[in-house]
């Protein structure tokens, strides 16, 4: 297989909705029940366009026959949003200082015909990199149930189990996970 990983641009964003829908009710169904996965989708997952505005949030395209396909994304931020979308609830801007803080692993997403492939483990190599060019030295996330298993594999450590407030009386748990670069 065939992979590219390049910088999202604004024309990907219906792609991105569409991929991150399909990732979302594919494969998480085995950890969250379906009304959780609609309100989080509804209210958490989704494009983060300010990460697509930073220039740090990748598309993995893979090549079949004549054409590309998008297989996956996810990003990594120099902000202080730790998760969530554009219409996410309590989003902070706010830069980060990498001598001090932690940058933020963000919005990983497969298409579930692409799931199993090593394609979010190669997003996430580029994002780490990424991270550590522009001076950060830690790395941090809240991950989803369905993705612990992947960033343990890649060196994360396991912290405080989070609940995502949804709507009242239902809640989205998330993992925080670190890992020092």
């Amino acid at each position: 297989m065939l992979l590219t990983v390049r910088q999202a641009i604004p024309a990907d964003i219906p792609a991105l909705r569409n991929l991150i829908r399909a990732s979302v009710l594919g494969l998480q169904a085995a950890d969250y029940t379906p009304e959780q996965l609609e309100l989080a989708l509804e209210h958490v997952f989704g494009v983060d366009t300010r990460l697509i505005e930073d220039g740090t949030y990748f598309v993995a395209e893979a090549r079949v026959d004549d054409g590309r396909v998008m297989a996956g994304c996810g990003g990594w931020s120099k902000r202080k949003t730790l998760f969530g979308s554009d219409h996410c609830a309590g989003r902070e801007d706010a830069l980060l200082d990498p001598d001090h803080d932690a940058a933020k692993i963000r919005a990983f997403f497969v298409d579930p015909a692409w799931a199993r492939r090593g394609i979010g483990s190669r997003i996430l190599e580029v994002c780490e990199a990424a991270a550590a060019a522009a001076g950060f030295h830690r790395l941090e996330m809240g991950a989803t149930l369905t993705g612990v298993p992947l960033y343990l594999a890649r060196g994360y450590v396991e912290g405080e189990h989070r609940e995502v407030p949804l709507v009242p009386g239902q809640s989205l748990p998330i993992v925080h996970m670190e890992k020092q670069l």
